[in-house]
């Protein structure tokens, strides 16, 4: 499985492949549909198995999306 299958917007997309990563950890790809959802997670792996993109990769994906009726956000390549 690779990032793209995830539903994950382009600019999340570019940032990961610009990071050089091609294909989710199991976690990864366990959680970040769910998160997607806007569903309640509770996570457990092992340390450096990417626990912490598996969590904030649907948070800025869910900030850029709803904007809160302002305008949406922008994602920085850095």
């Amino acid at each position: 499985m690779t990032f793209d299958k995830l539903d994950i917007v382009e600019p999340i997309l570019k940032a990961i492949e610009a990071k050089g990563y091609t294909n989710p950890t199991p976690i990864q790809a366990e959680a970040i549909p769910v998160l997607l959802q806007k569903r309640d997670l509770l996570g457990c792996a092992q340390t450096g198995t990417g626990k912490t993109a598996a969590f904030a990769i649907p948070i800025l994906q869910n900030l850029l999306e709803d904007g809160h009726g302002k305008v949406k956000r922008k994602i920085k390549l850095w």
